[in-house]
């Protein structure tokens, strides 16, 4: 007899929920999205479908209808009516079956997606936030919105740890690539320098906003990645992530940025920021 145990509770293994079978479970097999909303209306939406169906391209699930995922996140985006700000999140994972590093052939992608309240994000944003360094343990596809976020996670209990909001992850080169779930910013000698686009950081879409409000505010643009060395001796750092937009950061392991408060090249992209909300 085949059987499956839940917890304390076991039954023969045909009786068990499909949603136990997921080869997101199993694998990481799937590709995600996070996006937000501002006083009610999604921000960037076409932008973050257009990840989306790269991620999804990248790792061969083709059999999903994208039109019909954009609307069953609006649908339910609507049907939550979280005001004024809400995250959405979203992932679709290869399917559901028994374990086997091959997926089978008919296999039916699964769909999940959670709509809640954006926590508050106006200290960080007024005061700066402090980060760490973490080696950089990510697989060599880091452009790929995946599931397999362990060595994140990893990185983010590493900065709890140590009483900081984020952990920038350094490669084995001895370079920043990016934080362990935003992009990473430094004002260096009147520039903007960040990691360049490639197989080892994500293609964010803040960054592209950020990139933007650079251009709009006369701020030149370097794509050359920093090590932590540069980064410590920076006018100013900052960090970039879906839902909390432009967040100062005031102290890098242990040394302050700066004057230990948000800088006036941070201030100008949160304002321009905000104008393309």
């Amino acid at each position: 007899m085949q059987l499956a145990m839940v917890q304390d509770r076991v039954m023969p293994l045909e009786q068990l929920d499909a949603a136990h079978l997921d080869r997101g479970l199993f694998f990481g097999d799937g590709v995600y999205e996070v996006m937000r909303s501002y006083n009610g209306r999604l921000f960037a939406f076409d932008d973050h479908m257009e990840r989306f169906a790269r991620s999804l391209k990248a790792i061969e699930i083709t059999n999903v209808d994208l039109a019909d995922i954009r609307h069953k996140v609006a649908e339910c985006f609507e049907k939550a009516a979280i005001k004024p700000d809400a995250r959405v999140y979203f992932h679709i994972t290869r399917g559901s079956g028994s374990r086997s590093h091959a997926p089978g052939a008919e296999m039916k992608p699964n769909f999940f997606l959670t709509v809640q309240p954006l926590p508050d994000a106006t200290s960080q944003k007024t005061n700066g936030i402090k980060v760490c360094t973490y080696p950089d343990q990510r697989w060599k596809r880091c452009d790929i919105k995946s599931l397999n976020l362990l060595p994140n996670v990893l990185a983010t209990m590493h900065a709890k740890r140590k009483g900081c909001e984020e952990a920038i992850l350094v490669d084995d080169s001895g370079c920043i690539t990016e934080g362990s779930s935003s992009a990473f910013f430094g004002i260096v000698n009147g520039r903007l320098r960040t990691t360049p686009l490639g197989p080892n950081i994500l293609p964010s879409v803040t960054r592209k906003y950020i990139f933007m409000c650079a251009e709009a505010i006369g701020l030149p643009i370097e794509e050359r990645s920093l090590t932590p060395s540069e980064a410590k001796k920076a006018q100013e750092l900052i960090m970039g992530v879906t839902t909390r937009d432009v967040v100062p950061i005031v102290e890098f392991d242990g040394v302050r940025i700066g004057e230990g408060k948000p800088g006036s090249w941070t201030r100008k992209l949160e304002k321009q920021f905000q104008t393309y909300v």
